[in-house]
C-alpha cells in the first residue's frame, strides 16, 4: 500500500509518467491468464450461479408412432403423431425437424464429401453411409389434420405453419414414411443379416432454446444430436420369430413372449445373478423363444426421453438381472464370443455411474451385440463383439456412461462434444481401473489421456475443444481423451477429490434432463467449489495452450536458506508442486496453489528450513502435461 502511494504521488509530480503507467497497466490486465472469460451475460433463464433461472424454459415434445419392419425387403413403414408444446416466450411461424436417413441421399453433403473413417485406438467408426445410397419417401405430412407445406434442407425440415405458434400452445404434426434399412448407417444404425438396429429412423424435433433459437445443424456423421425431451408411446410390429429390445417399458409381455419368458423375466427382477431368458441352446429356435407363428406388435413407453431406439433379431440369447432396482438386460449372438462376461460388465457400469454421480433414473439398462461399432440411446446402446475383454469393457460401459451424458444432463452434443463424449469418458476410466483392478491394464488405464497427450498436442495441429466437431481432425483428443484429461486435472490437481465430486454432482443434479450450455457448466463449478476457474477453462477449453513449468535456479538468501526460481515458460496455467531434497537425503513436498502466478510468469519459493538443498523438481509425479520435462529439476553439482 505504501509503495502503491508512493508511485501516485510521484506521477502527479511529474504528469509526463501518467500515458506510460496506463499503457503498461493496460498490457498487463490484457495478458493476465486471471482475467474473466467473456461469456453471455446471465439472465433470468440462466443465472449467474450457473443454475436455471426463475423463467428458465424448455420446450416438450410428446411421440406416438407405429412401425412394421419387412426383414424380406429390410424396408420400415412407419406413421407418427408429434404433439409439440411452445413453452417459450415466442411465438413460432414454422417449425424445424430432423429427417436423418436423408444423410444416405445421393446428394447429401456425407455421401458427396465420402468422408474418411475416423479411428479410435482400435475401432473404426465409419460416418459413411457405406455405399448405400437412398432417402426416406415421406407419403404425407400434416399440420393439426392439415396438409403441411414442408421444405427439405439435407437432414433438416422445415414445416411451415398456417399461424404462428403462441406461447403456451400445442400442435399436432403428423407424418406417414417407409425407408429401406441401409447395410451401414453412418456407424449408428443398420443390418447385419436378420438382426437390425434402429436408430434414427423417424422425423425428430430440432431443439429450440433459449441461447440459439432453432438448433438445425445438419448431421453429417461427426456430430451426434441434441433433442427435447417428452413420453413416447411406440408400438413396433416385427416378423413372428424376432425378439425386440427397445427404450422404455415393454407393456404388453403376455402377448409377444411365452410364459416361461415371463416367469424368468420376473425372477430376473429379483436376483442379482443373471438369469437366462433365452438359453444358448435355445437361441435362434422360435419353437421354444416365440408364443405364436405370426407378426407381432411390440408395445413400448417412456416418460422424460429425449429419442427412442430400438433392435430386433431372431437369434439372440437373452440374460437379464437386477441391480437396485434396475432391469439389467444383454442380449447378443451365439457368435459374439466376448460376450459371455457382458452381463457382468453391464452391472458394474451401471452400479458405478449410479454410486458414484447421480442414480440411474430408468427402469431398465438394456445393450445389445450388433455391427453398429458403439451407439447410446435412452436405456438401450448397440455395442459389437469387440476383440479383447478389455476393449469390450470399454466400450459397452462408455455406451452404458452415455445414459448421464447426455441421455439425463441434455447438453448439445452436436455442437460440444466434450460434454458428452468426454464427460462420459472422464467417468469410465475410474469404472475401467475398477474392474481390471490389480491386472496392468486395470493399473494404467486412468493415466491414459496424459500419454496421450505428447502425441495430439502438437503446435499448429492441435484444435481447442470447443471447436464444432465436424471440423475436427483429430476427434478422439478433442472430443474424447483431452476433456477427460482437464476433468482428471481439475479433480486432482485443481480441487482436489471431495470438492470437487460435490460441485460436478452438484452440475448433474442441476441440469438433469435439463440443456446446459458450456457457459452453464463453468458458472456452477465455480458457484459449487468457491473457485474462480475462468483462467482453466480459457486454457483447456478455448485455446491449445501448452504447459510447461520450469525450475530456473536456486539461491541462498541472507539468511542461509535456499531460494527456489520458478518460471511458467509455457502458455497453460496451472498450480506446481516442488520436491525438495535435502543434503541428508530426506524431503519435502510442496504444493503451490495456481495464485504463485498472479504477478506474472516468474516465482520465488524461500524455503522454511536452513537444510542444505541438493535437488529440486517440479511435477515430480509427473501428473501434468508438461510437454518439455528437460527444464523441470535442479540439482547441485
Amino acid at each position: 500500500m505504501q509503495a502503491r502511494y508512493r508511485v501516485f504521488v510521484g506521477c502527479l509530480a511529474f504528469f509526463a509518467c501518467r500515458p506510460a503507467l496506463r499503457a503498461q497497466s493496460a498490457s498487463v490486465a490484457d495478458s493476465s491468464p486471471f482475467r474473466r472469460l467473456d461469456l453471455p451475460a446471465p439472465n433470468e433463464q440462466r443465472t449467474g450461479a450457473g443454475r436455471p433461472g426463475p423463467r428458465y424454459w424448455q420446450q416438450r415434445v410428446d411421440y406416438r408412432i407405429t412401425a412394421s419392419l419387412d426383414s424380406s425387403k429390410n424396408e420400415l413403414r412407419g406413421h407418427e403423431t408429434i404433439r409439440y408444446s411452445n413453452r417459450s416466450p415466442d411465438a413460432l411461424p414454422y417449425l424445424w425437424l430432423f429427417v436423418e436417413q436423408n444423410i444416405c441421399a445421393p446428394n447429401s453433403i456425407t455421401n458427396v464429401l465420402n468422408q474418411p473413417p475416423l479411428v479410435f485406438g482400435d475401432i473404426s467408426f465409419d460416418f459413411s453411409c457405406g455405399g448405400f445410397t437412398g432417402r426416406p419417401t415421406m407419403e404425407s405430412a400434416k399440420v393439426n389434420g392439415v396438409d403441411a407445406k414442408r421444405t427439405n434442407y439435407g437432414t433438416t425440415m422445415r414445416v411451415d405453419l398456417p399461424k404462428p405458434l403462441a406461447p403456451g400452445a400445442t400442435v399436432e404434426l403428423e407424418f406417414t414414411w417407409h425407408f429401406t434399412v441401409p447395410e451401414q448407417g453412418v456407424g449408428r444404425m443398420g443390418r447385419d443379416g436378420a438382426l437390425v438396429e434402429m436408430a434414427q429412423w423417424y422425423p425428430r424435433m430440432v431443439v429450440y432454446d433459449d441461447v440459439r433459437g432453432w438448433n438445425h445443424e445438419p448431421y453429417i456423421g461427426a456430430g451426434e444430436f441434441y433433442l427435447e425431451y417428452g413420453n413416447f408411446d411406440v408400438e413396433l410390429t416385427v416378423p413372428a420369430s424376432y425378439i425386440v429390445a427397445a427404450t422404455g417399458e415393454l407393456r404388453n409381455p403376455t402377448v409377444v413372449l411365452t410364459v416361461a419368458e415371463q416367469k424368468l423375466l420376473a425372477l430376473a427382477h429379483t436376483t442379482d445373478s443373471a438369469v437366462s431368458i433365452i438359453p444358448r441352446e435355445q437361441a435362434g429356435d422360435p419353437r421354444w423363444t416365440r408364443p405364436g407363428h405370426h407378426p407381432f406388435t411390440w408395445h413400448f413407453t417412456a416418460a422424460n426421453v429425449r429419442d427412442f431406439a430400438w433392435a430386433a433379431a431372431p437369434n439372440w440369447i437373452w440374460e437379464a438381472s437386477n441391480v437396485n432396482g434396475i432391469l439389467i438386460e444383454t442380449l447378443y449372438r451365439p457368435s459374439a464370443d466376448k460376450w459371455p462376461e457382458a452381463h457382468r460388465m453391464a452391472r458394474g457400469a451401471i452400479k458405478y455411474f449410479s454410486d458414484q454421480w447421480y442414480p440411474y433414473p430408468y427402469s431398465h439398462a438394456t445393450t445389445v451385440e450388433g455391427p453398429v461399432q458403439g451407439m447410446e440411446y435412452p436405456m438401450l446402446t448397440f455395442v459389437p463383439n469387440n476383440s479383447s475383454r478389455e476393449t469390450q469393457q470399454w466400450d459397452l460401459a462408455h455406451e452404458f456412461g452415455h445414459e448421464w451424458f447426455p441421455m439425463i444432463v441434455g447438453s448439445n452434443e452436436r455442437l460440444y462434444p466434450w460434454m458428452d463424449e468426454g464427460f462420459n469418458t472422464f467417468i469410465d476410466l475410474h469404472n475401467a481401473a475398477e474392474y481390471f483392478k490389480g491386472t496392468p491394464y486395470g493399473d494404467t488405464i486412468e493415466v491414459n489421456p496424459l500419454h496421450l497427450a505428447a502425441e495430439h498436442t502438437k503446435p499448429g495441429q492441435e484444435q481447442p475443444l470447443i471447436t464444432n466437431p465436424t471440423e475436427v481432425r483429430d476427434l478422439m483428443w478433442v472430443g474424447y481423451e483431452k476433456p477427460a484429461l482437464m476433468l482428471q486435472t481439475l479433480r486432482f490437481e485443481v480441487l482436489g477429490e471431495e470438492r470437487f465430486d460435490a460441485a460436478f454432482r452438484d452440475y448433474i443434479r442441476t441440469w438433469a434432463f435439463k440443456h446446459p450450455t458450456p457457459a452453464d457448466f463453468f458458472r456452477l463449478m465455480r458457484d459449487a467449489s468457491g473457485m474462480d476457474l475462468d483462467w482453466f477453462w480459457r486454457d483447456w477449453v478455448f485455446t491449445t495452450a501448452r504447459l510447461d513449468q520450469a525450475v530456473d535456479s536456486v539461491t541462498t538468501d541472507s539468511a542461509g536458506h535456499a531460494v527456489i526460481h520458478l518460471s511458467n515458460r509455457g502458455t497453460m496455467t496451472m498450480p506446481a508442486e516442488l520436491r525438495i531434497t535435502y543434503d541428508d537425503g530426506l524431503s519435502d513436498t510442496v504444493r503451490l496453489p495456481v495464485e504463485m502466478w498472479n504477478l506474472g510468469k516468474v516465482f520465488v519459493y524461500h524455503v522454511p528450513t536452513a537444510k542444505r538443498v541438493r535437488k529440486v523438481e517440479v511435477d515430480p509425479r509427473r501428473v501434468l502435461p508438461d510437454y518439455n520435462r528437460t527444464n523441470n529439476a535442479w540439482e547441485r553439482r
